[in-house]
């Protein structure tokens, strides 16, 4: 099969990961670019399009992880939040204990993808018809 036709590695190591590093009862923090499309983060907490989130069982609620994104809910500053983060955007899993973990590399699958959403926002080149007004007695 042809690289560009593989599911991405990333939510598969991911999981294992994060497995492990719950199943040792260590704290799981990820580094998420801020940037990627899709992303939904506080964004007062942004620094130089990254933030790191603590995703243990305990800090979040409602925490789904499936192939595309993790979603949950988390408390900033007191106030809850819901928290979207695409795969693609995620750049690190490590436990905060001992800084074990992994730095996910760009795969092809996630910058397809990227292309993909820029070339649908794009701006129509085509200029926009002239409105069309006519006379109601």
């Amino acid at each position: 099969m042809s690289p560009d036709k593989l599911l991405p590695k990333r939510p598969y190591l991911f999981r294992a990961l994060y497995d492990w590093i719950i199943d040792n009862e260590l704290t799981p923090q990820i580094v998420v670019n801020a940037s990627r499309h899709g992303v939904n983060v506080p964004r007062e907490y942004v620094k130089d399009e990254q933030i790191i989130l603590n995703i243990a069982p305990h800090a979040v609620g409602q925490f789904v992880m499936n192939n595309e994104a993790i979603e949950f809910n988390a408390r900033f500053n007191g106030v809850m939040q819901a928290i979207y983060i695409p795969m693609a955007a995620i750049e690190a899993l490590y436990a905060r204990e001992n800084n074990e973990g992994l730095g996910f590399p760009p795969e092809l699958y996630y910058e397809q993808q990227a292309i993909n959403v820029a070339v649908e926002e794009a701006p129509s080149t085509q200029p926009k018809p002239k409105p069309a007004f006519k006379i109601v007695k």
